[in-house]
């Protein structure tokens, strides 16, 4: 049976009211499955997933910026004076990234050379690589302190040899030739007096093993039995751990290559990496949460404790022969030579350090480190990794180079790699990670919500209408003042009594 015109409309909207209100429902319940499995399958290390190409060859514009710490008074630290160091650069470098080798695996792993090239960018950088920068001899101050156990006899011939030679506790070098490398004979001096001191020939240059070489040979799972594994690493050069350090904790190869993360993080999430460079696995805390280009993102800085020695924080006792805390040696995995890594500028170390040369500045904008993850996916945003390399120097008995020069970490350079996601990758990101989950999230809510006021609306209008309906309908007579209702019989009851009337007047 048809339903009345006036219930048409209320249970019309009511009708389309529940429809909405359980499409609202069932996006409520469905959606967060559907986007954790489109993540799933777009972040794991598959060539049909949307991340794989940029896993691959990241497509992130990377920049290396590299500062140099030029020393002022040489000849004032060789007779025990305080450093005095100018910042130089940056010195700006295009950094490519691509991988080779790429190789998977039966148990859910995949296996990859990563190589990086560099190429300066002059319009970028404040200064050229043919500008020349007064810094620490590293060969001969380094190979000062390696020796400095040897015979006396024997240390006074090498000086005399490093003299010979033009060799001084100071250099005035190119920036090209500091960082990409140059012919210096002090290589085979050194071999010649003490064999395998210095494990190379050739040229040496802080970075000459970057450009166009691999950081090893990586094997990371692909997240395809279990997506919380994505990126962590399985192996490096076939290790599961290094031999650096003093400790099992510190050899450890922890968390990622430093790409890459498992998706679904949250704030109590770490971001952990292997770095070939340092020799050893990082962790990085949650400090806060952003946004951006539109992409929330949360950001994850180095801890006080990242470079800590081992009596501020005795789980780095591992890392140490150690100095003040804020600094690490890295001798042991940089040919025995005094290199220390810390922060630029000597930031959340020491101040001991920082007081100890002058011209250093530390401050959290310029020096801290930082990377801001995408959470869901474990793709980082934008990231700015910092550090800087110093040489241990002071004077040693035999080596006439290093005259009085008082003990201290002098900073030699910092340098920062930098990229964030940008033009089509970063419009493909946000569209199909960021976009779509969000517009279909705020479809729920305005299905459940316009469900629930279409449902109120209906009940509202067929409230009004019932009401309308009894206000419409004929009362009931009441006994006392209508007069009887009319029957069959009734008007033959009135005629005879209007007849009876009649005759009792004629009379």
């Amino acid at each position: 049976m048809a339903a009345p015109a006036g219930r048409r409309v209320p249970l019309a909207l009511g009708l389309t009211g529940l429809a909405f209100a359980l499409c609202g429902l069932v996006l409520l319940l469905v959606l967060p499955s559907m986007v954790r499995d489109q993540v799933i399958k777009n972040v794991r290390i598959d060539p049909n997933s949307i991340a794989f190409s940029m896993w691959k060859d990241i497509p992130v514009p990377f920049y290396l910026s590299a500062y140099l710490f030029e020393v002022m008074n040489p000849k004032e630290i060789r007779l025990g004076a305080k450093p005095v160091v100018n910042q130089r650069g940056p010195y700006v470098y295009r950094e490519y990234r691509y991988k080779t080798n790429i190789t998977f695996h039966d148990n859910g792993t995949v296996s990859f050379l990563e190589y990086r090239r560099f190429y300066f960018r002059p319009d970028l950088s404040d200064g050229m690589e043919e500008d020349y920068v007064v810094v620490p001899n590293i060969l001969v101050m380094g190979a000062a302190i390696m020796m400095e156990k040897l015979p006396h006899f024997l240390k006074m011939l090498i000086s005399g040899a490093l003299a010979g030679l033009g060799q001084d506790a100071f250099m005035n070098r190119t920036v090209g030739e500091i960082m990409w490398g140059y012919d210096d004979p002090l290589i085979d001096v050194l071999n010649s007096f003490v064999p395998g001191l210095i494990p190379f020939k050739g040229k040496f240059g802080l970075f000459l093993n970057f450009n166009n070489s691999n950081t090893g040979l990586f094997t990371v799972y692909t997240g395809a039995t279990d997506i919380n594994q994505i990126h962590i690493v399985d192996t490096w050069n076939g290790l599961k751990k290094v031999n650096y350090w003093r400790s099992n904790e510190c050899n450890m190869i922890n968390g990622t290559s430093g790409e890459m993360w498992p998706p679904f993080m949250t704030p109590s999430s770490s971001l952990e990496f292997y770095s070939p460079d340092a020799c050893r696995s990082m962790k990085l805390v949650y400090e806060q949460s952003g946004v951006f280009k539109g992409v929330p993102t949360y950001r994850f800085v180095a801890p006080k404790t990242l470079f800590a020695n081992g009596s501020d924080y005795p789980p780095n006792e591992g890392f140490c022969p150690c100095r003040e805390s804020g600094i690490q040696n890295v001798s042991t995995c940089r040919m025995n030579a005094p290199v220390f890594i810390s922060h630029p500028h000597f930031y959340n170390a020491d101040p001991v350090l920082v007081e100890a040369v002058d011209g250093l500045h530390p401050n959290k904008e310029q020096h801290g480190l930082f990377l801001d993850v995408h959470p869901v996916t474990g793709i980082p945003m934008n990231c700015s990794i910092k550090l800087q390399l110093s040489l241990y120097i002071k004077k040693v008995s035999g080596i006439s180079q290093t005259g009085q020069i008082e003990p201290v970490v002098l900073p030699i350079l910092w340098f920062a790699e930098s990229g964030a996601i940008e033009g089509s990758v970063l419009k493909q990101f946000y569209t199909n990670l960021v976009l779509i989950p969000s517009v279909l999230e705020y479809v729920q809510y305005i299905c459940i919500g316009l469900g629930a006021a279409l449902i109120v609306a209906a009940i509202v209008l067929e409230a009004k209408r019932q009401r309308n309906t009894r206000e419409k309908s004929p009362r009931e007579p009441d006994p006392q003042t209508e007069p009887p209702l009319s029957s069959e019989t009734t008007p033959l009851l009135q005629d005879a009594s209007k007849a009876n009337q009649n005759d009792a007047a004629e009379a």
